[in-house]
């Protein structure tokens, strides 16, 4: 009987073992999703820096102990989306958590986006050109991964080690009062480039074919994480 029930059970049948047409259309599904959710991206932060109060809220909490606290949460809230995306199978769950996610990636970046869009001279400059470097840089390192076939999963263990190391530096840079520069900023960029390969990677090794939101939700982290520290880069110019 229980033998029974166990072959039942549906299997997952990974993208890896699928006929190239199949892959495509997964491909096409999951990249779908990442352009959308920079569109929504871009809707929710057009919505957040209407509202001053909310502006006001955001800019206070980079400040001192605030900004780990906000940090904490961001972690919090990207940990639990990511862990409802992969773990249910309900399509309307895995969109929410993608939905909360993208409305707490447009609330960090409020800081950020206000200071180069109304504090520099060449603000809107600044934010073109940055969007421009990290979509070129994105899709560059995933053709990487498309045209080589190489599998970038032994990249997990580094990633780690250069998050934790990163994590830890800015949390010291906020105890002690220093400034962390530019060259924090260009190894976070290439930490957010060995991200995108490894997340690319994940959508032929690591994916079954019903998991096309976990895997653009991935990517999608990633590309937000590159697009962070690029504008950082510009706006140190300015």
């Amino acid at each position: 009987m229980g033998n029974q029930f166990k072959n039942e059970m549906p299997s997952k049948i990974m993208v890896g073992a699928l006929a190239q047409d199949e892959r495509v259309a997964f491909y096409k599904k999951t990249y779908a999703h990442v352009a959308g959710g920079v569109a929504v991206f871009v809707l929710f932060e057009y919505l957040l820096l209407q509202s001053e109060t909310i502006v006001a809220f955001a800019m206070s909490l980079t400040e001192g102990f605030k900004w780990l606290i906000m940090l904490g949460g961001f972690m919090f809230i990207t940990n639990y989306a990511e862990g409802i995306a992969l773990r249910s199978a309900d399509k309307s769950k895995q969109y929410l958590a993608f939905g909360v996610y993208i409305l707490a990636e447009a609330f960090i970046f409020i800081p950020l986006i206000y200071i180069a869009a109304f504090q520099l001279d060449s603000g809107p400059e600044i934010l073109q050109q940055a969007a421009i470097v990290t979509l070129g840089l994105f899709s560059g390192l995933t053709a990487v991964v498309f045209v080589t076939k190489k599998d970038f999963s032994f990249l997990k263990t580094g990633l780690t080690i250069g998050f934790f190391i990163a994590i830890g530096l800015i949390v010291a840079g906020t105890l002690f009062g220093f400034n962390l520069g530019l060259w924090f900023s260009v190894g976070m960029c290439l930490l957010a480039g060995g991200a995108i390969l490894y997340q690319t990677s994940n959508l032929i090794n690591k994916y079954s074919t019903d998991e096309y939101i976990p895997a653009s939700l991935g990517l999608f982290a990633s590309l937000m994480l590159l697009f962070w520290y690029v504008l950082q880069l510009f706006m140190s110019r300015d």
